[in-house]
């Protein structure tokens, strides 16, 4: 299965960042035991690389386990070494041009039409519609008018019922940070957590 085929069939990317690596790590063996197997950790987590490899180590070699905030070369070949099995970026940059050189999965953040075609030209997997709550759902509608085959993931400010809605207008998928994980991955209740994963899962 590829990476988009795999988008297409879990349809969110949780989204884990905090203060605190052991916290961080709970969490996304949390959101793996609940289902939600593709899981973005974001460079702005504590020790985000070592939060990878030890997930890696323990998930093993089939987790869709993923480094998000990837802005510099140097960040995309410490999380292909860290064990990273995609790649997330806010934006078109060296992260991506490396990440793509290491032969990893990008979804790269884009939001408008002139971004959409330079990262589908760098030959990135999916594209990350980034804030998505500037424009909202009508903004992914009025997008995929011109762009119908373009795999958009909308991030930023996507709770449940902007997931569903989103997904009902087209999106491969949804990536969702603090309105699944909420304070997780700060040393909050990993039982909230999964209740929230299931809620998400419902959703969609």
């Amino acid at each position: 299965m590829t990476f988009l085929d795999r988008l297409r069939e879990r349809r969110i990317i949780g989204i884990v960042r905090g203060p605190d690596a052991d916290a961080a790590l709970g969490t996304v063996l949390a959101l793996v035991e609940e289902g939600i197997d593709l899981v973005e950790v974001s460079l702005n987590t504590t020790d985000a690389f070592d939060v990878i490899a030890r997930a890696r180590a323990k998930l093993g070699a089939d987790a869709g386990l993923g480094a998000g905030t990837v802005l510099s070369e140097d960040d995309a070949n410490r999380a292909a070494e860290a064990g990273a099995s995609f790649v997330v970026t806010p934006s078109l940059g060296p992260g991506v041009t490396a990440s793509l050189g290491r032969g990893l999965p990008v979804v790269a953040g884009a939001l408008t039409p002139t971004e959409v075609i330079a990262a589908l030209a760098v030959g990135v997997t999916a594209v990350k519609l980034f804030p998505a709550s500037l424009g909202g759902v009508s903004y992914l509608r009025a997008l995929r008018d011109p762009f119908p085959d373009v795999p958009f993931v909308p991030v930023g400010g996507v709770d449940a019922e902007a997931a569903g809605a989103y997904l009902a207008a087209g999106a491969v998928a949804v990536g969702v940070g603090s309105p699944l994980v909420g304070d997780a991955a700060a040393g909050g209740s990993l039982d909230e957590l999964r209740q929230r994963a299931r809620s998400f899962q419902d959703a969609l």
